[in-house]
């Protein structure tokens, strides 16, 4: 008989495995900041940032002491983290690349295919040249390469063959960010960036798909196959089904349905102590947080829909007219409910955190205790960002649209 997760006791380990079941407390620099990476897998990263950038909301929703320059260290000074793409741009720690090997080779495959057109066309021409150039003079950002007809012929994506050339060469592996100024990226020789003894390791392409199944399905608590692959976004669905298969065959996965926030079903697969997992992973805490768009727990849309019933789409790039929100709404999530959203950003030039407006999710009654968990929140959000008060639209709080 295939047993059930419930649906309260899904959000729980869910929300455990993210590390949003617990307060946001301890501390959240140094070792500690770089465990918590770990544990998430990886943290996205945005250039958007109407309150801060995406990577240090997603930080500071888990601990409520991390400040932005935290993370530099790490980056730039330690090499205990790398950039690079998982689903979409990320900071991901360096134990782990080893196993980008794998996609650095599926890149390099796909790029080749698809980048020998229009004006990317003979960018293979350009790779010595700029591997001699950094090897020479040292790091360069996409502005440093190319001659002055290529950069000046193209338009506002300027895609020439030097630049492309560069975006191959770290998407392949070859090169490697190591510092970013004003959130423009600088590429080194990876050599020159990863630790050698990281570097120099490179895992058979079964074993990278192996470790990429079993990282993904212990940070999600229970996924499908398509889920497993699209954590990482290396592995593909039909590999990630073999690896289940084999891995059931052994007894180190079972079949689980899961109950969503309606009632319905959803097969899944998890570890065999999955219901113990899950009973055992603490109560979220009676407070309310402001999450980024691009946090870890909200990645797939469709998964937040399914276990919170709440529907979130970013609709930055959604014409004003068009949008049900706003240019850039947070989720908020009290406690194990996603409660509602809220428009806000960072008015540099008064010094305030500025509230736009708040819609609570429908049929949820927005109580004076809750209020108080939103005050007290946006009063720390307030110290995060470096602001000196909280204006509110007059009519900041919402009816949720139809």
């Amino acid at each position: 008989m295939i047993p059930t997760l419930d649906n309260r006791a899904a959000r729980r380990l869910f929300l455990h495995k993210h590390a949003l079941a617990e307060a946001p407390t301890g501390p959240s620099r140094g070792a500690d900041l770089l465990a918590l990476i770990q544990r998430l897998g990886f943290v996205q990263i945005d250039s958007i940032s109407t309150l801060e950038r995406a990577h240090h909301m997603i930080l500071f929703a888990r601990r409520a002491t991390y400040r932005p320059q935290n993370l530099a260290p790490l980056l730039e000074r330690d090499r205990c983290l790398f950039e690079h793409w998982t689903h979409d741009a990320a900071v991901i720690p360096t134990d782990f690349f080893p196993h980008w090997q794998l996609r650095f080779q599926r890149n390099a495959t796909a790029m080749r295919a698809r980048w020998k057109s229009d004006r990317r066309a003979g960018f293979e021409e350009k790779f010595d040249t700029i591997l001699q150039q950094i090897e020479t003079h040292g790091p360069v950002s996409s502005a440093d390469v190319g001659s002055g007809e290529e950069r000046s012929s193209g338009g506002w994506w300027d895609w020439h063959p030097s630049k492309t050339a560069l975006e191959y060469l770290w998407r392949s592996g070859d090169l490697a960010i190591c510092h970013r100024e004003n959130f423009r990226k600088f590429f080194d020789l990876t050599r020159r960036v990863i630790p050698a003894a990281t570097h120099g390791h490179r895992p058979a392409p079964q074993d990278s798909i192996n470790w990429l199944c079993e990282a993904a399905l212990d940070r999600l608590g229970f996924a499908t196959p398509g889920e497993i692959a699209a954590f990482w976004d290396t592995v593909t669905p039909a590999e990630a089904r073999t690896w289940a298969t084999e891995q059931r065959a052994k007894g180190s996965l079972i079949d689980i349905d899961v109950a969503n926030a309606d009632g319905s079903l959803r097969r899944h697969l998890a570890r065999p102590d999955v219901l113990q997992q899950a009973e055992q992973a603490p109560t979220p805490p009676n407070r309310l947080r402001v999450l980024s768009p691009f946090d870890p727990a909200l990645r797939d849309r469709n998964r937040t829909q399914r276990l919170f019933a709440f529907h979130y789409r970013i609709e930055v790039f959604t014409p004003a007219a068009k949008r049900r929100y706003g240019y850039y709404v947070f989720p908020l999530l009290d406690g194990d409910r996603l409660v509602g959203r809220i428009d806000m950003k960072a008015d540099r030039k008064t010094a305030s955190l500025a509230i736009t407006a708040l819609w609570p999710e429908p049929g949820l009654r927005w109580s004076d205790s809750r209020h108080k968990r939103l005050t007290a929140e946006l009063a720390r959000l307030q110290r995060f960002a470096s602001l000196d008060h909280i204006t509110f639209h007059p009519d900041w709080m919402r009816t949720p649209p139809n």
